[in-house]
Formats: C-alpha cells, structure tokens, sequence
C-alpha cells in the first residue's frame, strides 16, 4: 500500500468511476483496478462492489474515512519537509545582548516573521562572552553582540558601532561642562554594568589608557536599567545613546572625549556553519540588512 494507490481509491470514491480516478492520475483504467485489486489483496478485505454504480464496502468506507487523514498528514508532511529544506520552516535560537535585545529586535523579528511565519524563534539574552560559550556548545545557533574576545574561533561580521553618551543629572557638576574627559570622573560615583560585560571591560580600558583613575562605583548589571539608578541621583553612567530614547526625567549627556569608547555590534555564528543553511541561512542576512539599514553610523 502505497500513497499513489490511497489517492487513487480515494478519486474513485468522489467520482464513483475508476476511468475518472485514472485520468486525473494520468493513468490507464487498468492500472487503477490492477491497484484497487492488490490492495483488496493486501487488507484481505473488499474495498469496493463492482457494479453499474460503484459502492464502498463497509470495510470500504471504514477504510475511506481513515485513509483521508492518512493522505493528508503525508501531503502536509512533504510540504514541511520541503519548507524546510528551502529555509523557511525551522527553529532558530537566537542569542543577543542589551540593549539591542530591547530597543532594536522586537520590530525587526515581528518583519522577518511576518514574512517567513513557520520558523519559530527562542531567544536567550547575555553578554558576549556568555553568548560565545553558549554558541560554541552548539545552545544557540546565532548571536546578536559585540565583537568576541581576541583568538576567539567564532566568526564575527562587525555591523555598527554602539554609540556612547556619559549620563548624569540635569543638576550634575559635570553638567556644565560641554565635554567629559576620563579624569573627570574622578570624585563622582559611576554606575557600571557586570565585570564580565564587554561595554564596562571597554570603559575600563579607556579609564587605565588616561592614567589608571581612581573612581567610585556602584554595579548595576543591567545596561538598560542605567539610566533609571542615573535619573534616581544615584551616580553618572556611560551608556548607549539608543537607551536614551525618551531621555529620563531630569537628566542631560554629554560627550566623553579621549579614546573611543563606541563598540562594534554585529553577528557572531561558527565558521564551520558558514554560509548557513536551512531557516538560519534567511534570519542572517534578514538580520543584516535591518540592522545596517535602520542603524544611523
């Protein structure tokens, strides 16, 4: 028994003619009793009484009604065997971090799902180096983040650079100046993210490049949480100018002057998936394109 053969007894009972079954399967009438008669055979019951006008059998029509769900789950079964195939069915485990997880994600993934609906997304947040560890054991399949460690065998294509803006209150000391130099830190508490963040790893390195400045700070752990702890009084804090989108109450940014301290964001995936295949090969480079497009340099 065979799915051609369903699909042929399943025609001859909506048209109660074994010539029509045939044509619409591009047969010859003897194929299709040839088939009915084997598969008579097969079951060991008779499917249907010949006659003038052709009549199931009751073992017929039970076999009619279950046969129906048979060939449609095997019809939908190939189409998303075929889906799949072409990419656009699957499941893709996204990783990313702060602040693209919240400010830039959900409307990109409500467009690419809106245009690819059956690939299912999870996504896990973390910071790079957690991320990297996570795609190295295979957890995730792509990430959303800055640039991995140096020697890393991951592979990174850089797509923007995360643009910084130092935060503070409106009525900060640091307020009236037109530009903030790293020593100029010294003195005032700094709200800084996890020691294992990349951004705060980064500010680091721009505060010992300036003399190894003694500062007070306070961890918070969030990157988007920084602002509020900021707009509380609670100290200053260098973070990502889209994060300022509305700016908090009662407070203004400056610039931060000296060595750069913007990050480079883009996509990180193994070089041995690369060019990536099934569903990953169509979030890619939709991933990409949103991003280079609708983040201004």
């Amino acid at each position: 028994m065979d799915l051609k053969t369903l699909k042929t007894f399943q025609l001859i009972v909506k048209y109660g003619s074994f010539n029509r079954a045939a044509d619409e399967m591009n047969y010859v009438q003897s194929t299709v009793t040839m088939q009915i008669q084997k598969l008579e055979s097969e079951l060991g019951v008779q499917l249907i009484e010949r006659g003038k006008k052709i009549r199931l059998t009751e073992a017929g029509k039970l076999f009619y009604e279950q046969s129906l769900q048979i060939v449609k789950n095997v019809d939908q079964l190939q189409t998303n065997l075929s889906d799949f195939q072409l990419g656009e069915r699957g499941n893709i485990r996204l990783g990313v971090t702060e602040p693209t997880a919240s400010y830039r994600l959900p409307v990109i993934l409500e467009r690419f799902l809106s245009q690819f609906p059956k690939i299912r997304i999870s996504l896990e947040f973390g910071n790079t180096p957690t991320l990297s560890e996570r795609l190295l054991k295979g957890d995730i399949d792509l990430a959303l983040c800055s640039a991995p460690d140096l020697g890393s065998e991951l592979y990174f294509e850089p797509l923007f650079r995360e643009k910084f803006e130092v935060l503070m209150p409106e009525n900060h000391p640091l307020a009236q100046k037109a530009v903030i130099a790293p020593e100029d830190i010294c003195g005032h508490r700094l709200l800084i993210t996890s020691a294992t963040c990349p951004y705060r790893r980064k500010l680091e390195m721009v505060l010992q490049e300036s003399g190894n400045i003694p500062i007070d700070t306070m961890e918070i752990g969030s990157m988007t949480a920084l602002k509020h702890y900021v707009e509380s009084g609670l100290g200053i804090a260098l973070v990502p100018e889209i994060i300022l989108k509305p700016m908090p109450l009662g407070t203004t940014t400056r610039p931060m002057s000296g060595s750069l301290i913007d990050m480079p964001f883009g996509i990180l995936s193994k070089p041995a998936e690369y060019p990536l295949k099934l569903a990953s090969s169509k979030l890619y480079p939709f991933l990409k394109q949103e991003l280079l497009e609708h983040v201004p340099n």
